[in-house]
Parts: C-alpha cells; structure tokens; sequence
C-alpha cells in the first residue's frame, strides 16, 4: 500500500471496526504467505493454501480500497 494509504488507514481505524479487522486480517495474510515464500518447497496443501491467502488477502485489499476511496478527496 502506498504511504498515504497507510497515513489515511491509519486515521480512519479508531472510527471503522470493519477496516481495523480487514487491516489485522491483512497483516496477518501478509505475515503467513511471507512464511511460505520462505520455504524452499511447498508440499500440494501448503501450495493450495497459500494461493487461498492471496486471494483472501486481495478480497480483502479491496474491501479496504472501498471504504477509504471516499475519504482520499478529503
């Protein structure tokens, strides 16, 4: 995310339960697929869970993107 995406989120959280939980929730994706990145191999279920991270995690940056693109004007 950009800098002043993270400036704006992080100025929105106290007021927006929903983006504080997709903002820990996406943390949490990031820190997990970072894991996996790591490894050398993955075995077929690491692969299949991995790629159901990035799409959680992306279904997730949208949801994010949606409730902070009316506040990016202000």
């Amino acid at each position: 995310m950009e800098t002043r995406d993270e400036h704006l989120i992080n100025r929105l959280m106290p007021d927006h339960p929903e983006l504080r939980k997709l903002m820990d929730d996406h943390r949490e994706f990031e820190k997990k697929l970072r894991e996996f990145n790591e490894r050398p191999f993955l075995t077929p279920l690491e692969d299949q869970e991995k790629k159901v991270l990035q799409k959680a995690k992306l279904a997730g940056k949208d949801k994010i993107e949606m409730i902070i693109a009316p506040h990016r004007t202000q």
